[in-house]
């Protein structure tokens, strides 16, 4: 078993395995990515057939049946802009689909060192001719703006003309399910052909989006083996070029297909830079672009390496998640991570807390420039989340938007959707964690303090003071089946960690003399800064004397248990069966909250009451989020029930391979990936980034061999392994670092 390479036998034409696959075996590279669609077409068969860009957007209507104040009537949605994938084969008179003549053999490759997905083809027409194709896609992690189709044919027994036509189309439109609020409902025409022509062998095709005015221009170019005659035709919206030729038996003949986009959120001149882009891609051979992409994942598994040993599959899942986190996360100013990276149109490409507690933890620790690059764009719509929270009423400070592209509130349904202002507390986490890691101050006084002041500002406008405490009313926490409480736990431990880190970081700016700006800047002043640490102090942690747990909310244990036992299995998940209202009323949970607060704050509360907490709501959580399960993992570790963290990490860490939740088909589930890493290095390894140094709990699993990985700290890179004699942690590169394991402090060096 190859552990970097992902493969799947066999040919099915079931709807569910074939969107399933086409989201399994995408190509992404953080800027543009593509659906694994068939070139050739379905024949009429099901398909989601898209080509996407990071943070390239339309604006849709979002009709509200009772419009008040603030509610927002639009949502950014992300576009699919063109199709360059089609490549139609014909052999003689004979078209090749596998939906007709016999399929020999079958396979799809995805493999994670050379960068590339394969699609493994024998295939024998009804006249009996019998054809060989590899196609090998590239979305260039080197060029971000290249995708690259390899389609190889080879004649097994058959002599004669061969036709292969390539279509360029304009006249695209998004996927659309308006039964599943998961996904967009749009069925409106979003890009619109400005112009399609030929040039220079090229094909080039701009187009504009409807209403927010973007402009993407998709430039294609194909290269033959063979010599040929070839037919350019150009409609309205569609290039077609058509390469006649012969093949003898035995021969193989290949196509490559360079395809280039260019938005004008990127580029300042869609067209001339894309022919600057081609220009220069197929300038040199397509190898060297395939050695390129394989030294760039080199370097990755480098420093991101973690090794499983006593378990192929897991390892082979844990690799998986790894490389499509590589995939999905932007690298430039205008993007992030979205919930379904760029492998398909489940929840319209909004960005959500989920890169910042599930998704950056990774990049923190393996890539510093990425984490920068994430947390830079939560700085850059900064301005946008502090107009956002004037919508709701607040004077002072910065609400960001729950789900969004470039700040403006996406989410129609704010009662799980705008009212989780624990997303504030998540992005403040998330800066506090990269500056633990990296000491990297220069960074905080640039962009990180800015973050951390507003929306501690925030906290303080929102709260109210009652019985000497501090208290955070009217908030949705991480459970969505439960909205628009008081006291939410999860929320308040966030909300003082933020103010406690927001008081900090004032008082370490000035020692290093990087204050000043930054509070002339935000008019920040000692008084503000003593309401942070007063409100801090003061933060309402529920905690119930008759249980010996923390409640989710004041109220949450005043609620009946769901009848778990009389819910039919096809009921689930329960928020497309059941009114939000009637979830409201039960204590019943679609994911992890209280506990999730257990996992990222665990100094706020006992050992024992931890434990009695995770017992209490782990018997009324449903999964029904791809969030949860990983973090149970996480904290059954944490308490030492390592058979039970073993079986979350492994539901969590299968979930798109095994296609669990049934929507993989729509996308990937980019938070579960995050939470497949963490559940190894924050569950068996047991770390915690504290500002005291770092902490391992590091733990075997049974069946497991060891494990081992690498991660960033300070100026060092640092490996921990893990066996049946102990932990040990070495220093791979950089200076020497103290970390604490269990109880003891170690020094790699």
């Amino acid at each position: 078993m190859n552990e970097y390479v992902f493969r799947k036998e066999g040919f099915s034409s079931s709807r569910e395995e074939l969107l399933l696959n086409e989201t399994l075996f995408h190509n992404a590279n953080g800027y543009l990515g593509v659906r694994s669609n068939f070139e050739e077409g379905y024949d009429g068969q099901p398909s989601i057939r898209g080509e996407y860009v990071n943070a390239f957007y339309d604006i849709t209507d979002m009709p509200q049946a009772e419009l008040l104040f603030g509610f927002p009537t639009s949502k950014q949605t992300m576009v699919n802009t063109c199709d360059t994938q089609t490549i139609r084969l014909t052999v003689g008179n004979e078209r090749f689909s596998l939906f007709e003549g016999t399929v020999l053999s079958f396979a799809r490759e995805l493999d994670m060192k050379a960068g590339t997905t394969r699609r493994l083809i024998r295939w024998q027409s009804p006249a009996g001719n019998i054809i060989g194709l590899r196609i090998t896609r590239m979305a260039s992690l080197t060029h971000p703006a290249l995708f690259t189709i390899e389609y190889a044919l080879t004649s097994e027994n058959y002599s004669g003309p061969i036709c292969l036509e390539t279509v360029h189309r304009g006249d695209v439109l998004n996927y659309s399910n308006p039964d599943d609020p998961r996904v967009g409902d749009s069925t409106e025409r979003m890009m619109l052909t400005d112009r399609a022509f030929w040039k220079d062998g090229c094909g080039v095709l701009t187009a504009h989006t409807s209403r927010s005015q973007l402009t993407l221009t998709s430039m294609t170019r194909d290269l033959l083996s063979a010599t040929c005659e070839t037919a350019y035709d150009t409609e309205a919206e569609c290039l077609t070029a058509r390469h006649q030729m012969k093949v003898g038996a035995g021969e193989t003949v290949t196509l490559t297909r360079y395809t280039v986009l260019c938005d004008s959120r990127r580029y300042a001149s869609t067209e001339e830079d894309a022919a600057a882009e081609m220009a220069k891609v197929t300038a040199q051979p397509l190898e060297k672009l395939y050695q390129e992409q394989q030294a760039y994942l080199e370097k990755f598994w480098e420093q991101s390496s973690l090794e499983i040993e006593g378990d192929d599959q897991l390892q082979l899942s844990v690799r998986f998640s790894l490389y499509q986190l590589l995939q999905s996360a932007g690298r430039d100013r205008c993007s992030n991570i979205a919930a379904k990276g760029l492998s398909g149109e489940g929840y319209e490409g909004h960005y959500f807390w989920d890169t910042e507690m599930y998704e950056l933890p990774f990049f923190a620790l393996t890539n510093r420039e990425q984490a920068k690059n994430l947390l830079s764009y939560r700085y850059q719509i900064l301005p946008k989340a502090r107009a956002h929270a004037k919508i709701f009423g607040h004077k002072k400070g910065a609400l960001f938007a729950w789900r969004t592209i470039t700040g403006e509130e996406c989410s129609g349904y704010y009662p799980s959707g705008s009212a989780q202002y624990h997303l504030n507390g998540d992005i403040a986490f998330a800066v506090v964690n990269y500056y633990l890691l990296t000491g990297d101050l220069d960074f905080m006084a640039e962009k990180g303090a800015e973050i951390l002041f507003e929306t501690a500002r925030l906290w303080i406008d929102l709260g109210c003071w009652a019985n000497g405490s501090f208290h955070l009313n009217c908030v949705t926490g991480p459970d969505e089946y439960t909205c628009c409480v008081n006291d939410n736990y999860y929320t308040n431990a966030g909300a003082k960690y933020n103010l406690y880190w927001a008081a900090k970081m004032w008082e370490l700016l000035g020692e290093a003399g990087k204050l000043e700006d930054v509070a002339k800047r935000l008019e920040l002043t000692e008084s503000e800064i003593e309401e942070f640490k007063k409100a801090e102090a003061g933060m309402t942690l529920l905690y119930d004397e008759k249980t010996g747990i923390n409640p989710q909310d004041d109220a949450f244990l005043q609620k009946p248990v769901w009848d778990f036992a009389g819910t039919p299995a096809e009921n689930h998940p329960l928020l497309l069966h059941y009114h939000p209202l009637c979830l409201n009323r039960f204590q019943v949970c679609k994911q992890a909250d209280t506990v999730l607060a257990h996992f990222v704050h665990e100094d706020y509360q006992s050992e024992e009451t931890m434990r009695r907490s995770y017992d209490w709501y782990e018997k009324i959580t449903t999964h029904d989020s791809s969030l949860s399960a990983c973090i149970f993992g996480i904290m059954a570790a944490r308490l030492g029930d390592m058979d039970k963290s073993v079986r979350y990490f492994s539901e969590s860490s299968m979930l798109d391979i095994t296609n669990a939740h049934h929507n993989t088909g729509d996308g990937i589930h980019t938070a579960n990936m995050g939470g497949t890493y963490m559940g190894v290095v924050y569950g068996f390894a047991g770390l915690r980034v504290k500002e005291d140094g770092l902490t391992f709990r590091p733990q075997l699993p049974q069946g497991w061999k060891s494990y081992r990985f690498r991660f960033l700290y300070q100026d060092s890179l640092l490996e921990l392994s893990v066996d049946r004699t102990g932990a040990a942690i070495k220093l791979v590169s950089g200076t020497p670092k103290s970390v604490r394991i269990w109880d003891k402090t170690v020094v790699a060096e």
